[in-house]
């Protein structure tokens, strides 16, 4: 295992970055090459205080760029995959989704290329992973871990109950609207991938992770429910009161990834984990959206919106009814739709998951404990309290 380089791409997103933090730490690692569309000047400056003894080598690409991934691969010993676009709304069209997902995924990438703007880039889960996985192959890198997610499994029905399901269970997302099913799409292909011959005569071994809904300092989604309850009093939403959830720490999320590594690459570990998918979560307590946005923030004095809300199988029908509307309307104008059954079932189920198999295969045990992980998040919430505080007074003196 001497030498060994490591490149993983969404290097510069919420989750890539923590995995980069750890993953500088491995042994006999020389060079992590590190795969993003642009890389903002503040994780520039984060890679920058990480340059020791392993080289980090930042590349700017697209990941439907197939001379880009050529590049990427060559001469690396793993890949590590986050790279993704996360979409709850149905943003992408559907007919879009169908030409370039489904056939990006199954054939040589012809084509994706020449798809540009918005959409393209809400894509890229499962056509830009069959041609980095197609780049694997042809430049002999071994290892391949796919960061997938819990919505491939579901929710399909928001009474539908799951509490502590595990890989054994059939469960099987049955959405089409874009973010499950492309990234349905993207782990099956990289779990069917298992095998693969190389270019070098070897083999490919793969794994995929489904974490739990993932938290932290600088989530997107956090940082969205805490800026809106920034402009209105501090109230935040109760969008998603009816779920139970365990969400995941994105810290664990992250150390997760590093021994689904070590075991990929450990010729004795490797059988047992090659061509499986793991459900990801720690020990942060099942609760519900609303009471997580609000237990990591009630400290800067916010508070959750009060009433009993709408009912949700009334929530579900207005959906579907905005939905018929975005249909109909569709061959003159573009309805955006402000919620769909999608959202309204993913924000009102009862869904949670164990790490047991992790446990037992991986080796996972959470680095970061609920009172650690809550700590954390509720200290960079303060952060974004005083940002907002100090650019109000701004407003304010001008």
């Amino acid at each position: 295992m001497t030498g060994w380089s490591c490149l993983v791409t969404g290097a510069g997103g919420f989750v890539g970055v923590r995995i980069v933090q750890l993953l500088v730490k491995e042994k006999d690692l020389q060079e992590i090459r590190l795969l993003d569309k642009v890389f903002k000047p503040e994780i520039q400056e984060e890679f920058s205080k990480l340059q020791g003894k392993v080289v980090l080598t930042m590349l700017e690409g697209d990941i439907l760029d197939q001379h880009c991934l050529k590049r990427a691969c060559q001469g690396v010993s793993a890949v590590i995959h986050v790279a993704s676009i996360i979409d709850f709304m149905n943003l992408v069209p559907r007919d879009i989704i169908m030409n370039v997902n489904v056939k990006g995924a199954v054939s040589q990438g012809g084509g994706v290329c020449g798809q540009a703007g918005r959409w393209v880039m809400m894509l890229r889960s499962a056509a830009g992973t069959q041609l980095l996985l197609e780049a694997c192959a042809q430049a002999s890198v071994p290892t391949f871990i796919y960061t997938s997610t819990l919505e491939v499994a579901g929710p399909n029905s928001y009474r539908d109950i799951v509490v502590n399901g595990h890989e054994d269970e059939h469960h099987e997302s049955t959405w089409s609207f874009s973010y499950p099913l492309s990234k349905q799409l993207a782990e099956k292909a990289v779990l069917a991938a298992n095998g693969w011959g190389l270019q070098n005569g070897g083999t490919l071994s793969t794994c995929a992770l489904r974490p739990m809904y993932i938290y932290g300092e600088k989530g997107q989604f956090l940082y969205y429910a805490v800026d809106q309850a920034l402009r209105n009093d501090r109230i935040l939403t109760n969008h998603s009161k009816f779920s139970v959830v365990n969400p995941v720490y994105v810290g664990n999320v992250a150390w997760a990834h590093i021994l689904a590594l070590r075991a990929l690459r450990d010729p004795k570990k490797a059988p047992r984990v090659q061509g499986k998918f793991y459900y990801i979560s720690d020990d942060t307590p099942h609760q519900s959206y609303d009471d997580l946005n609000y237990n990591v923030s009630k400290k800067w004095g916010f508070s959750i919106r009060p009433g009993a809300g709408m009912p949700v199988f009334v929530k579900y029908w207005l959906a579907f009814l905005m939905e018929m509307v975005s249909f109909l309307l569709s061959p003159i104008y573009r309805y955006q739709a402000p919620m769909n059954r999608h959202w309204v079932t993913l924000c009102n189920s009862v869904f949670t998951f164990s790490y047991s198999k992790a446990q037992q295969d991986l080796g996972y045990k959470p680095l970061f404990s609920w009172e650690e992980a809550k700590q954390k998040t509720t200290e960079w919430i303060g952060s974004v309290v005083e940002q907002h505080n100090k650019q109000t007074l701004r407003t304010q003196t001008h």
